[in-house]
């Protein structure tokens, strides 16, 4: 059973950046694609971007595109989500997520596992 557990989150004003980490254990993430999802408060969860096991095929939410950038090592068994020019609207708790396939996933769905979250705060 594999569980995920995120890091990095933290208070950090607009503009500035943020890289978050997600480190497996129980098993190798190398066969798994990999998502990044984040809850606002009173909304619902959404997606940000994914990966795919190899890290030939990546995905962002349009609100995030072009600033930030989701990677996967493989030899680590973490994947990152490094966040450049937050925004306030950002804030939310983020999630990692894992599918044991080998293709790219959008939908909440669509996932396995899930991690407990990490909160982020941009203040304005």
């Amino acid at each position: 059973q594999v569980q995920l557990v995120e890091s990095g989150g933290g208070l950090v004003q607009a503009g500035g950046s943020l890289r978050l980490s997600c480190t497996a254990s129980g098993g190798t993430l190398r066969r798994f694609a990999m998502g990044w999802f984040r809850q606002a408060p009173g909304k619902e969860r959404e997606f940000a971007a994914a990966i795919s096991w190899n890290g030939d095929s990546i995905s962002y939410a349009d609100s995030v595109k072009g600033r930030f950038t989701i990677s996967k090592d493989n030899a680590k068994n973490t994947v990152y989500l490094q966040m450049n020019s937050l925004k306030p609207e950002d804030t939310a708790v983020y999630f990692c997520t894992a599918k044991n396939s080998g293709g790219i996933y959008l939908s909440a769905y669509d996932y396995d596992y899930w991690g407990q979250g990490t909160q982020v705060t941009v203040s304005s």
